[in-house]
């Protein structure tokens, strides 16, 4: 299985460019289910989810042609509407086919999500609001069995609490049915308002992009005529460079980023002392002359996001003072804390709050990785460590970013993919 050796305590210097968002990517790959036409995407980043994604597309009967950061997918020859399993339980963005395969054919069946180990990501709030719009649903044997054969119908529906995939589910479900579907309490990710934006060019009428409530009027089940896209680049991916130019007090660019994606983020590295910098479409981080302590508090767009918690609590390792981060998403994210730990680091544990005391010195070690971004925590710490740094089970970094070892060795950083 591979690994990822790490010679730490290199300064890094240079420019890296962010691939496309893989947030952003599944949902508008799910969104071609709405498609009556062949279309092409671009800047689609070259990672396992996006790949697992497209073999489910194909297992329903679309076809696609992959070339580098480009697909052109034909989705007019979908013919079953069975999600299994086998595919399902490794992703559980797989669950974004649920709201377009309803929409279109009337009735559908996908598996019970699995493929993440950070906490309580249920998806009753989407099935209750597809059962506000009409759909009978029932789960039987691991499955959800959806029908809606006189299509699903618009309807006012309010999240209880904020569902980023729920949202896409129901927006796309939305694009197909009879009527308009006003929802109260959508998520506001940048990866949410493209989804809402390439269905807005496709012709779907939608208000109030980008804000907490949307109107969108139905197509009445008449499938979409979905134009060419490019995928926004990865704000997560840009935000985890920029901790290794800040844990490594190194000056770092990144290229092809849209920087206000990045607000709450960039605010968090002016308090810890580095200096930013942007263009319209880069971000350099410049050396602290002492890194201070943070206080982080994650939350929904646009604030702080969960998908950068673990990221800064390795930087809040080597920080001069005590560092909080009060995780209020999910119950179960502080897993690479331990691993960190076992590399010196001083970190306490109160239910969902860490208190991290920042140390001079980590130490190389072996480790191992537990989710996507607890993956990218312990890559950061082992390029600061004395010593070298050994990462196991990085099949999760593979998920969700594009070339690592490449784009980190290209800025200094000692690593290399091993296999043991």
């Amino acid at each position: 299985m591979d690994y990822l050796q790490i010679i730490g305590q290199n300064k890094l210097s240079g420019s890296v460019k962010i691939s496309g968002a893989k947030n952003a990517a599944l949902p508008l790959l799910g969104a071609t289910i709405l498609s009556k036409n062949i279309l092409t995407i671009s800047n689609l980043p070259n990672v396992v989810d996006i790949n697992t994604f497209l073999k489910l597309l194909n297992m329903l009967g679309s076809s696609y042609t992959l070339q580098d950061t480009k697909v052109t997918i034909d989705s007019t020859s979908i013919n079953k509407t069975k999600a299994t399993y086998e595919i399902v339980k490794t992703m559980r963005a797989s669950i974004l086919v649920l709201g377009p395969l309803l929409a279109r054919f009337g009735h559908c069946e996908v598996s019970l999500p699995g493929g993440c180990a950070i906490g309580q990501r249920p998806v009753d709030l989407h099935l209750k609001a597809l059962e506000q719009m009409g759909a009978k649903i029932e789960i039987k044997n691991g499955y959800i069995e959806a029908k809606a054969p006189n299509g699903l119908k618009g309807t006012t529906i309010v999240f209880d609490k904020i569902t980023v995939t729920g949202s896409e589910n129901i927006i796309m479900a939305a694009a197909l049915a009879y009527g308009t579907t006003t929802i109260i309490n959508v998520a506001r990710e940048p990866e949410v308002v493209q989804l809402c934006e390439i269905l807005l060019d496709s012709g779907v009428k939608i208000e109030g992009i980008g804000t907490n409530q949307l109107v969108i009027e139905g197509s009445k089940g008449q499938l979409l005529d979905i134009n060419d896209f490019s995928i926004i680049p990865d704000r997560i991916e840009a935000g985890t460079y920029l901790c290794a130019g800040a844990i490594t007090n190194s000056p770092i660019t990144v290229q092809n980023v849209i920087p206000k994606h990045l607000d709450a983020v960039l605010n968090k590295f002016i308090q810890m002392g580095f200096g930013i910098e942007t263009t319209s479409t880069s971000i350099t981080i410049k050396p602290a002359i002492i890194i201070k302590p943070v206080h982080i508090v994650t939350t929904e767009y646009p604030g702080f996001p969960t998908d950068m918690q673990a990221q800064f609590m390795a930087i809040a390792t080597i920080a001069n003072g005590v560092s909080i981060i009060d995780e209020k998403l999910f119950e179960n994210r502080f897993m690479h804390a331990s691993e960190l730990i076992r590399m010196g680091a001083d970190i306490s544990i109160n239910g969902m709050v860490a208190t991290i005391t920042g140390k001079d010195t980590l130490y190389g070690t072996d480790v191992m990785a537990t989710d996507l971004r607890a993956s990218s925590a312990l890559v950061l710490a082992a390029l600061v460590a004395n010593d070298t740094t050994n990462i196991h089970r990085i099949y999760h970094l593979d998920r969700g970013y594009n070339n690592l070892e490449d784009k980190l060795s290209s800025l200094g950083a000692n690593i290399t993919r091993k296999n043991n």
